[in-house]
């Protein structure tokens, strides 16, 4: 150990008690940091993954003309050239996908293109034994719906299956299942442009989105295609991919691939993902007033010791320590309580990460659980140790400047500030 760092701890221990309490104070900081951000950045990861089971990374939908705007160039002062550009905020929309297979076929050449579902949407009135209601009915390709969504593994009752061997067979949301008052195997009546079907209940599922639980009916696609008087064509393609994060790029490509609408999952959830950045922006500028505070605790303590122990800090100038090595005792004085905090604060963040992961926390709206949901991030750890080392920095260094500015001439006399 050098001369440096032992003179540092020496005056550590003469003040236990302030640093003893900067050093909890850094801990318990970078533990709620780390426990604030595990939260929300959990419920965050498990919103997105709840969105992409659903409704997939990318949606295709309208097929679009782009009309076209007259500009014009000069080329001198007495002659212009007029040319026609494609104008994206005037375009002309034509409802669905009339060629799926066409598009599909097109989306095989982007590598990060896992798997498409065709399906075909529209309203239908709902009547059970007991009363009626509205939904939208969704015709799928079972399989190719399942390669893009989370479809089987929200099954709460009955069987996919079931389904899959029932040509009448529907997948019915569990919130409107209850408005209906049916279960599995009850028949329902669906009537949609004037044509009505009798279908069974196959299963019930619950992807724990209100809006879609209450409304969304799975059926097969030739079913749909004669319920909804629509013999050909779709409504949208629903598209997962292997890297999510470059669904704006992929979708972007798509457009222009096949002239038809493409939205990635950030545009469409660009409301809730704004709320979870604003959420952990808000609790990470709130507990870092925690560590903040144990900064200036730390500061008042290094001054004190400054002011106490110039008669050794001139000593130590007398024996040949140069001004930085003056400055580099009371930087080690913080590094070492900042060391020692974040390794506790790591301890703690993770120890009450952990048990609040176990806590029950039943939530149902825009995903569903039954517990607190937590995300265990390298990176909360790194941005709670910076912060923590920014704040002990700063209260470290003015402390160290003014202890490394003593003169031993003017302490001996006692004129020293």
């Amino acid at each position: 150990m050098s001369p440096t760092i032992r003179i540092a701890l020496r005056f550590l221990l003469a003040k236990k008690r302030s640093m003893l309490m900067s050093l909890g104070g850094i801990a318990f900081g970078v533990g709620f940091f780390i426990v604030t951000q595990a939260q929300v950045g959990g419920f965050e990861e498990f919103f997105i993954k709840t969105i992409l089971g659903t409704n997939g990374a990318i949606r295709i939908e309208d097929r679009f003309q782009p009309t076209l705007a007259q500009l014009e160039a000069a080329s001198s002062e007495t002659d212009s050239t007029s040319f026609f550009v494609a104008d994206r905020s005037s375009r002309r929309y034509v409802e669905g996908v009339e060629f799926p297979d066409a598009v599909v076929e097109s989306l095989r050449q982007l590598s990060n293109v896992a798997a498409t579902s065709a399906v075909l949407k529209g309203s239908v009135s709902v009547q059970s034994p007991l009363r009626a209601d509205t939904g939208q009915v969704f015709g799928i390709t079972l399989n190719e719906h399942l390669a893009v969504s989370d479809l089987e593994d929200q099954i709460l009752f009955g069987s996919i299956d079931t389904f899959r061997e029932t040509p009448t067979g529907l997948l019915i949301g569990r919130k409107l299942a209850d408005r209906l008052q049916v279960q599995v195997d009850d028949s329902i009546i669906l009537e949609g442009r004037g044509r009505q079907g009798r279908f069974r209940v196959s299963a019930i599922y619950e992807t724990g989105v209100s809006d879609i639980d209450r409304v969304r009916l799975f059926v097969h696609l030739d079913q749909a295609r004669s319920l909804l008087a629509r013999p050909h064509g779709v409504s949208f393609l629903q598209v997962s991919l292997f890297d999510r994060e470059s669904a704006p790029y992929d979708a972007a490509v798509i457009e222009s691939m096949t002239q038809h609408s493409a939205s990635p999952w950030q545009e469409r959830e660009k409301v809730w993902l704004d709320v979870f950045q604003a959420l952990q922006v808000s609790a990470a500028i709130t507990v870092s007033t925690i560590i903040l505070i144990s900064g200036l605790g730390m500061f008042n303590t290094l001054v004190m010791i400054v002011m106490e122990k110039t008669r050794e800090i001139s000593i130590l100038r007398s024996m040949g320590y140069s001004r930085t090595d003056i400055s580099a005792v009371f930087l080690w004085q913080g590094g070492i309580v900042l060391l020692l905090g974040v390794i506790l604060g790591f301890v703690l963040g993770a120890a009450v990460t952990y048990s609040v992961s176990a806590l029950p926390l039943r939530v149902r709206g825009i995903f569903s659980t039954d517990n607190y949901v937590v995300d265990w991030s390298l990176s909360h750890y790194i941005w709670a140790a910076v912060t923590a080392a920014i704040i002990v920095a700063f209260a470290s260094l003015a402390p160290a400047r003014r202890a490394a500015r003593l003169v031993p001439g003017e302490v001996i006399r006692g004129t020293a500030s």
